[in-house]
């Protein structure tokens, strides 16, 4: 048995965003909520890295060579604000890096959520179980998600609530 129905309600906020990207113009992208915030481009390719990062980087989890976050040393592109990124680029980031995600949930079993691995960062060793990570995920996720609807419905434009039906 894999984990998958357990986190059931994560691919409602993946659907979401594949649904809505596309039609976001580069103007609705550069949305932020204060000056130095992060645009709506930004807060995606984040969540869509973080993915990438997590499971691919840390945990050795195939498939970041088909995601534009290949490079675990390389910056984020939310790390280069001055290069906004395009709803393509974005669209191609959420489905690539939900690849690796979807594999993880299908193949991991939940005996194999309690397995440990060590993360060091700048020398301090962190442990994380595969639980934790992805807990941490659906939850950076939901969080992005949140503000990038939230970014949205301030503009006047829908949501992305991902209990409304497509």
């Amino acid at each position: 048995m894999s984990v998958a129905a357990i986190y059931e309600g994560w691919p409602k906020v993946q659907n979401h965003l594949v649904a809505r990207l596309p039609n976001l113009t580069p103007e609705q992208l550069a949305l932020k909520a204060s000056p130095d915030g992060w645009p709506v481009w930004a807060l995606i390719s984040h969540l869509a890295g973080a993915r990438v990062y997590w499971l691919c980087h840390i945990f050795k989890e195939p498939g970041a060579d088909k995601t534009p976050f290949a490079d675990p040393s390389g910056d984020g592109w939310e790390d280069h604000l001055d290069h906004p990124r395009r709803a393509e680029e974005l669209l191609s980031a959420v489905e690539s890096s939900w690849k690796v995600v979807e594999s993880c949930l299908q193949l991991w079993t939940p005996e194999m959520l309690t397995e440990v691995f060590t993360r060091d960062l700048n020398g301090t060793l962190q442990r994380h179980t595969r639980h934790s990570v992805l807990t941490r995920l659906v939850m950076h996720d939901a969080f992005h998600s949140g503000e990038v609807s939230l970014l949205l419905g301030m503009n006047g434009l829908p949501s992305l609530d991902p209990w409304e039906p497509l």
